[in-house]
């Protein structure tokens, strides 16, 4: 009887991804980036039109992709609406968490309200959509999760008070999980860039002006993400730095 050899590590399926703030900046270039790749992606952000574009250009490499309007800042609503997405693919293999907000100012003039919302958002948001795809992960003993957090995380900078505590925060939750799901088969990789040329720095809660072509470009952090996301079951990176090799942070 003759038989087709079967390739190592081949994969029998399309694996299914959520990016969240897909729809610009990283998520738009790690979406493209696994679309090339060969991963089906939900597609979740805020702006319909923006996902649309990215899921039409996605939807060339001969994907499934489809995109959510969720707004992250509803936390009572988030897992939720991510178990759906799950349901909708038939199960989730990654997610990549990547939304968030930008925010600048000093510790003693920011607001409560100002405070409590980039936690929410950056931090927040993530242990829900986590909450959303653990159980199917868990059953299924299998799953990568990517956290995109910041070099803020680990450096001081002035006027970045709420930003780095988010994100210092989401460093310390990313690893606390990978500890507890690592007996799960679930893998957790944080990514901490330092600064990538983004809309976050057009949007009125940043107050900085830094020359943005030293900077990170979204695809170089979407190649990383990506090569994290296929790396074989066996391995795991669990944080990852990137800096511009000028040194610009």
């Amino acid at each position: 009887m003759n038989s087709s050899p079967t390739r190592p590590n081949a994969i029998p399926t399309r694996p299914n991804a959520i990016i969240t703030g897909a729809g610009s900046g990283i998520g738009r270039a790690t979406s493209l980036a696994f679309a090339r790749a060969g991963i089906n992606i939900a597609l979740v952000g805020r702006s319909l039109k923006s996902l649309e574009d990215v899921a039409k250009e996605s939807a060339k490499e001969g994907i499934k992709v489809k995109p959510y309007v969720i707004d992250l800042d509803q936390l009572d609503m988030v897992s939720i609406q991510i178990q759906k997405i799950v349901s909708d693919f038939n199960g989730i293999d990654i997610i990549v968490n990547n939304a968030g907000m930008g925010y600048t100012n000093l510790l003693r003039e920011t607001s409560l309200t100002d405070w409590q919302r980039v936690l929410d958002l950056n931090l927040t948001s993530v242990f829900q959509c986590v909450q959303g795809v653990l159980p199917y992960m868990r059953k299924h003993m299998k799953g990568t999760i990517v956290n995109i957090s910041s070099i803020a995380a680990t450096n001081v900078f002035s006027n970045w008070g709420a930003y780095s505590v988010s994100k210092a925060a989401l460093l310390s939750f990313s690893k606390i999980l990978a500890e507890e799901e690592r007996s799960k088969g679930i893998r957790v990789t944080t990514i901490i860039p330092g600064a990538v040329n983004t809309p976050i720095w057009d949007t009125i809660t940043v107050q900085e002006d830094f020359e943005r072509t030293a900077m990170l470009s979204p695809d170089l952090v979407a190649q990383t993400i990506l090569q994290v996301a296929l790396l074989p079951i066996e391995a795991n990176i669990e944080e990852i730095t990137i800096l511009p090799s000028s040194g610009n942070f």
